[in-house]
């Protein structure tokens, strides 16, 4: 009764609570519920799945790695919008911040990997933004997502964040944090994709405890020894033996059984169980939820020397461009003021994760530097290569001399030749 009452009340641990009019942290719920709190919820596989047990898969660790590296790996300059183009903008507080250093203890990338970290196992990542009298961003710190709360205020309707860290407790107005919110229902709060996939995750966490366990006894399952009269001390007899055959470094070892006793094995094979199918299908399960190619995290069953390439531009594609719009729309709306929005403007390169081999890109640049839309300059700042000097041409734009627009075809110039080169015969 306890239980279906309260339940009324409170909303699941994975689901937005900010509009409510009087919203109670998960914390708070989780004790009157009578729930273990920081042990994360129980999977039907037995185990409990949070964010931090759910990274002892290493199939959850491989995937949250792969994509919280590449995205800190990617450079993310500050642009300013031109009528045509765009240009760095070096000279502004914010370039620094997000290409540099964000706070004095932090590089660029160990700040955009601890929050991406957070955005693939809470679905939220914050930080706490520290700005100048002009409202300039000076420093960005990252918070913990496990003690942020997110409510609304009943009298203004603005958001309101409450982080709590131990025994303190901060309210932040929105503009002091950073958010970049996930996948979610309300467009505030992001889900935990570890909440929503913990029956996945439990059974890899189950299967790996089990493999621990079965290799922990000795590879050899449970079983009942029979005697044929009556044991005296049978305690004695069950310590005896398993000091003699339990444990890896006796595993296989020659039982050798006397005064008529039998050993009846009662446990379940592994290749009975499927324990490594089951393995192998939760890595391809685990891959699934973060959208990873199975060859990024180690398993190369599929991939070939035709495919993996392709592959690898999906996984930019399709997994890690969403997570840089979420990033670049995040830095628009809570890092640059109201005016600047419309001037300025973040955009990750990923040109890297995109370039093929050297015979690719070099076919490649040689189509561009004919076509006139590539100079030498532009194909040597794409492979890393100090540009030419401008007098001797390395900013010209070439194209192909005996290319013509359709509606100069014919034409002629003041000495009776055709634009193509070819002089015109006169006739009779």
């Amino acid at each position: 009764m306890k239980l279906s009452i309260l339940s009324r009340f409170f909303q699941p641990r994975a689901g937005p609570n900010d509009r409510r009019d009087n919203p109670i942290s998960d914390r708070l719920k989780a004790f009157l519920l009578g729930e273990d709190i920081g042990t994360g919820m129980a999977s039907t596989a037995g185990v409990r799945v949070n964010e931090e047990t759910a990274m002892r898969v290493t199939g959850v660790y491989a995937c949250v790695r792969v994509i919280a590296e590449t995205v800190a790996s990617l450079p993310l300059p500050l642009y300013r919008r031109l009528d045509r183009g765009k240009e760095k903008v070096t000279t502004h507080p914010l370039y620094s911040i997000l290409h540099d250093m964000p706070n004095p203890e932090m590089t660029s990338f160990t700040f955009r990997e601890v929050l991406m970290t957070q955005l693939l196992l809470w679905g939220n990542a914050y930080a706490q933004i520290v700005r100048g009298k002009g409202g300039q961003v000076l420093e960005l710190w990252p918070l913990s997502p496990a003690g942020m709360e997110i409510i609304r205020d009943e009298k203004t309707k603005q958001l309101v964040y409450r982080h709590t860290e131990g025994m303190k407790t901060t309210e932040y107005k929105p503009e002091q944090i950073f958010h970049i919110p996930g996948l979610g229902f309300d467009g505030v709060k992001g889900l935990s994709p570890i909440a929503m996939a913990r029956e996945a995750i439990g059974l890899a966490l189950a299967t790996e405890e089990f493999g621990a366990r079965f290799f922990g006894n000795g590879a050899r399952p449970g079983g009942i020894l029979e005697h044929p009269g009556v044991v005296k001390d049978p305690e004695k007899l069950r310590k005896s033996w398993e000091e003699v055959y339990k444990g890896l470094q006796n595993s296989h070892k020659i039982a050798v059984l006397e005064e008529g006793m039998k050993y009846h094995e009662i446990g379940i094979p592994p290749e009975d169980a499927q324990f490594l199918e089951t393995r192998k299908f939760q890595l391809n399960e685990i891959c699934r939820i973060f959208r990873v190619p199975p060859h990024l995290v180690g398993d190369l069953e599929r991939a070939t020397f035709s495919n993996i390439e392709h592959q690898s531009i999906d996984f930019v594609v399709h997994t890690i461009r969403p997570w840089l719009v979420r990033w670049e729309q995040a830095i628009i709306k809570d890092l640059l003021l109201p005016e600047e929005r419309k001037l300025y403007f973040p955009k990750f390169n990923v040109d890297g994760l995109l370039r093929g081999d050297f015979k690719t890109r070099m076919e490649g640049y040689a189509i561009g530097r004919q076509n006139g839309w590539y100079s030498a300059n532009d194909i040597r700042e794409l492979e890393d290569m100090n540009p030419i000097p401008e007098e001797a041409g390395g900013d010209l734009y070439l194209v192909n001399g005996n290319m013509l627009p359709v509606s100069l075809v014919g034409s002629k110039t003041e000495g009776g030749e055709n634009l193509n080169g070819q002089t015109e015969k006169k006739t009779g």
